[in-house]
């Protein structure tokens, strides 16, 4: 059986608009997990989720209650497979090479802050970042997130947000 997560961050919203409620309605429908890398800005943002399980970490722009509530690093189990997540925002101007000082033995590092999608490997671990959810990207670019499956290996998808959304 494959599990699918829903893979975003920097959704840099104070509460979960109708905008956002359709974006991952229509992005995360098939979804048996919800993972966020940060930036959640506020709680009730991960109130629309519903009742998926969701994996998240606080970013430097999240509130007080967030920073209390949500680990800056943390690492879970998706299906065979061990997952490290992070924001990333206090690893410095090299994110991913720190990376492996907070996860030295994962099979998938997810980390948001940049703003800038990234998918590829390094060994046999997947680096995964998914971009701003929201486009708050430089130059105007659309809204990002990744689909990552778990079977018997572990793959992802860098995708944009339809633009009609």
């Amino acid at each position: 059986m494959t599990l699918r997560a829903g893979v975003l961050s920097d959704t840099h919203l104070i509460r979960p608009d109708s905008r956002f409620k359709r974006q991952i309605r229509h992005c995360f429908h098939d979804c048996d997990i919800i993972i966020h890398a940060g930036d959640i800005t506020e709680p009730t943002i991960l109130e629309a989720f519903g009742n998926k399980s969701v994996y998240a970490v606080h970013g430097n722009m999240c509130s007080a209650k967030l920073h209390r509530q949500l680990p800056e690093a943390t690492t879970f189990s998706f299906g065979n497979f061990t997952i490290g997540l992070t924001h990333g925002a206090r690893l410095g101007y090299d994110i991913e090479e720190h990376l492996w000082d907070l996860f030295p033995e994962v099979d998938c590092m997810i980390y948001g802050h940049t703003h800038r999608p990234a998918y590829h490997k390094i060994g046999q671990v997947l680096i995964i970042n998914p971009g701003s959810f929201q486009a708050t990207s430089r130059y105007g670019a659309p809204g990002t997130y990744a689909i990552l499956e778990a079977g018997e290996t572990l793959v992802g998808t860098i995708l944009e947000i339809p633009p009609s959304l």
